[in-house]
C-alpha cells in the first residue's frame, strides 16, 4: 500500500471520529473542553493501543502534531457547525461508522508492515477502529458499543477478513481498502437500520 493512501485514510479517520466524539461529547452537554478532550480521545485512542503493542514508540500522534492540530480544528467546526444539525444521534452513527471502517484498514495495513500474520493484523484492525470509541464511552459513563449485543467489533472483523480474501484473489490494494471501508460503513448501517444483533449472555 502507498504511503500517500495511508495518509489519506488516517487524515480522513481522525477526522470522522474527531467529529463522532465531538458529537457524543455534545449529547452530554459537555463545555468546549470536554468536547475536545473526547474528540481527541476518540480519534487517537485505538491507534495509541495499536502502536504501543507493537512497540511502535513515540506513537504516531506523538510524532506528527499535525494530527493534533486537525482534531482541535474538527472540533471547533463540529461545534461551529451544531446549531445547523439536528439529528445529533445519526450525524453520531454516520461518522462513527466510517471511521470505524478507516481505522480498521489502517490498523491491518500497520500490522502487514510489521510482517505480522493476517490474523494479528485483523486483531489490530480492530483495535485500532474500537478502542478509541471504548475510550470515548468509558468517560462518557456509557457501556462501549464493542461490549453490547450490538454488531460493532465483529464488522471489523469480518472487514478484515474480507481483505486478505480479496488480497488472495489479487485485487490491487487500493481497490481492496475501498471494498473493505465501504463494506464495514454499510454493514454497520445495515444492522442497526434492521436491528440485527448478536445472541445475548447473561442472567
Amino acid at each position: 500500500m502507498q504511503i500517500g493512501t495511508m495518509e489519506t485514510i488516517e487524515v480522513l479517520g481522525t477526522v470522522a471520529f474527531a467529529i463522532s466524539g465531538s458529537f457524543a461529547a455534545m449529547q452530554r452537554r459537555l463545555d468546549p473542553f470536554g468536547v475536545l478532550i473526547i474528540a481527541f480521545v476518540t480519534s487517537i485512542g485505538g491507534g495509541t493501543v495499536r502502536d504501543m503493542l507493537l512497540g511502535d514508540t513515540p506513537v504516531a500522534w506523538m510524532r506528527d502534531v499535525n494530527y493534533c492540530l486537525l482534531i482541535l480544528a474538527t472540533s471547533v467546526a463540529t461545534i461551529f457547525f451544531k446549531t445547523h444539525i439536528k439529528k445529533f444521534k445519526i450525524t453520531l452513527f454516520l461518522f462513527d461508522s466510517l471511521g470505524l471502517g478507516l481505522f480498521t484498514m489502517l490498523g491491518i495495513q500497520k500490522g502487514i508492515n510489521f510482517g505480522l500474520s493476517p490474523g494479528i493484523c485483523i486483531a489490530l484492525g480492530t483495535i485500532t477502529g474500537c478502542f478509541g470509541g471504548v475510550i470515548r464511552d468509558t468517560l462518557l459513563n456509557t457501556i462501549p458499543l464493542i461490549f453490547r449485543k450490538e454488531i460493532y467489533a465483529t464488522a471489523c472483523i469480518l472487514g478484515g477478513s474480507l481483505y486478505f480474501g480479496l488480497k488472495h484473489y489479487k485485487l490491487g490494494d487500493d481497490m481492496a481498502n475501498i471494498a473493505v471501508i465501504a463494506f464495514i460503513f454499510v454493514l454497520r448501517i445495515v444492522v442497526v437500520k434492521y436491528r440485527l444483533t448478536l445472541p445475548k449472555f447473561g442472567y
